[in-house]
């Protein structure tokens, strides 16, 4: 889950397949990094996982609004497609993983030590997601 304002990742998760309890376990993540009381909109695709009972009812408990994006317009999701293609350029294809364990604690260093911490990024002046919620004063974790 990217935060669409500092274009941090403030909720992920690995898994084998995209399953119901794979995003409800990123959703929980997202929302425990998230401390301020602004309305929150959590924008998707049409996957069954995101219309499923716990996953919209876990969003609710949180005030979270969802949103679903439109059958076959491909651009509601640019950020986030724009994310997972370099994830993919910077990491993945560069490495051979030999377990799923390995692949996820190599993403876990991508996405908490360097993405959000150090990846500059052009929307935010050339600072990274990190850096501008310091900057601007965001409170999330």
């Amino acid at each position: 889950m990217l935060d669409l304002y500092s274009r941090k990742i403030i909720g992920w998760a690995t898994g084998h397949r995209q399953t119901t309890p794979l995003i409800i376990k990123a959703l929980k993540m997202a929302t425990a990094r998230l401390q301020h009381t602004d309305s929150v909109i959590l924008h998707s695709d049409q996957g069954s996982q995101y219309s499923s009972y716990d996953y919209t009812k876990l969003a609710k408990e949180h005030d979270i609004t969802l949103s679903m994006s439109r059958r076959g317009n491909c651009y509601d999701n640019a950020v986030a497609e724009s994310f997972f293609k370099t994830l993919k350029k910077e990491l993945v294809r560069k490495q051979n993983f030999e377990t799923r364990e390995i692949a996820a604690s190599k993403i876990f260093e991508y996405i908490e030590m360097f993405y959000n911490a150090k990846r500059r990024h052009s929307y935010s002046g050339h600072i990274s997601p990190n850096e501008f919620e310091r900057r601007y004063n965001i409170e999330t974790s």
